[in-house]
């Protein structure tokens, strides 16, 4: 179903909240005025399955002033700002299929909605549009499409290399002007916001469990240890796990981090990271959530069969009494913490992710037909142009390489 505008107000507050991020997202609007001028996307049919927040709705904006006819789902069903989804359908124009809350029946309605719709370009956070195309009967495939998260470039490399994948998918994930900024410094922030908006904790003197050393592990780590937490990682990568030593983390398996840690946060993108072994031995009143892309990283239904009375405490915070007494408070039914109890990334990072999605959008429409049914990068030039037009509005400056520097690096003769 198309989201039902009945709110003026709501719609009217998630015009100006949208105005807010706007704001912040300065590469985005260089982008959009160029776009408007230029119109590189007329006629193209975008649907997209995105965190429907105040920032995505600003790349739809974009999308829109690009010449694109663009509908956008929402990919996590606690994600959504009803304001924002209200505002984007009557400001602006650009069907919305979402609504905060909505359980899996709706929520999967809502990605068909978005595959109906015959997109020319899908954009994913998660890969479940793409999947949903795969899946279905469609009358034409998209001719190409972005994701957003590590955990769809996951799905999506895995259709690649069993020869699954119908149309080409740009990683934006990997650009590194998404996953260095976005994933490390987005997801530190806005999963420390989430998990302190949802219990009120503080986290100095805490002993905080960090399961996944990735670029948003490594992120929600740092930004643990500045709050004074003390920190523990787990991991199963040798390398990362002794990165995360060197960068003075202690480094243990959950079986031993799970007898020892106040607050639990996974970051994996994998399944069943935490257990009912691992809840059963627990603190009495320890806090445990996920700020990874699916609810699975918790095994929920392994911690139900051992709990013996739960109940809604705070908005946000389901509390597990288990038959061993203990209490395990899990944060926003496992989902996304940092969406589903708070605003997600800050606009400035996102400014930068935005704008891969967009570029990406035009690249596809120009380009889509030379590429292979592969998982590709975004283009090195685009990367960099987005990281120069950063620098620039953000009043920062970089040397460059002069010719004599140039021809030295270039030389294999360089002891003379």
């Amino acid at each position: 179903m198309k989201y039902d505008i009945k709110d003026l107000k709501l719609a009217k507050k998630g015009r100006i909240r949208i105005e807010w991020a706007n704001r912040q997202m300065p590469v985005l609007n260089k982008i959009k005025e160029r776009f408007s001028r230029t119109k590189p996307l007329k006629g193209v049919r975008i649907s997209s399955c995105l965190h429907v927040t105040t920032e995505t709705a600003n790349l739809m904006i974009t999308l829109k002033a690009g010449g694109a006819d663009a509908v956008i789902c929402a990919s996590n069903p606690l994600s959504t700002q009803d304001d924002v989804a209200a505002s984007l359908v009557k400001d602006y124009g650009i069907p919305v299929y979402a609504v905060c809350g909505e359980d899996n029946k709706t929520y999967y309605s809502h990605v068909r909605a978005a595959v109906n719709y015959k997109p020319d370009i899908t954009m994913d956070d998660g890969a479940d549009l793409v999947s949903m195309v795969h899946t279905s009967k469609v009358s034409k495939l998209p001719v190409g499409g972005t994701e957003e998260t590590t955990t769809g470039v996951i799905r999506l490399r895995s259709m690649a290399e069993n020869k699954v994948l119908k149309y080409p998918v740009i990683s934006v994930n990997d650009a590194d002007t998404k996953h260095l900024f976005d994933n490390r410094y987005g997801t530190g922030q806005s999963t420390i916001d989430g998990i302190i908006r949802a219990t009120n904790v503080l986290f100095a003197g805490k002993t905080v469990v960090v399961c996944g050393y990735g670029w948003c592990g490594r992120g929600f780590a740092m930004r643990a240890k500045g709050m004074g937490a003390i920190v523990i990682v787990v991991e199963v990568d040798p390398v990362k796990g002794i990165e995360a030593a060197m960068d003075g983390f202690q480094v243990m398996t959950i079986a031993k981090a799970a007898r020892l840690g106040d607050i639990f946060c996974t970051l994996t993108g994998d399944l069943h990271v935490i257990r009912p072994e691992h809840f059963k031995v627990m603190r009495d009143g320890a806090i445990v959530c996920n700020s990874g892309h699916f609810n699975v990283e918790l095994d929920l239904k392994g911690l139900r069969k051992i709990t013996k009375k739960r109940r809604i405490i705070r908005d946000f915070i389901e509390e597990h009494t288990m038959k061993n007494g203990r209490r395990i408070n899990v944060l926003a039914d496992g989902r996304l913490v940092n969406l589903a109890a708070a605003e997600g990334h800050p606009p400035s990072v996102m400014d930068m992710s935005f704008a891969n999605q967009s570029l990406s959008a035009e690249y596809l429409n120009k380009n889509a037909s030379k590429l292979e049914k592969k998982v590709y990068d975004v283009p090195k030039d685009i990367d960099n142009s987005i990281a120069k037009m950063k620098l620039k509005l953000m009043g920062m400056e970089i040397d460059s390489l002069t010719p004599e520097q140039k021809k030295y690096l270039s030389s294999w003769n360089m002891g003379t």
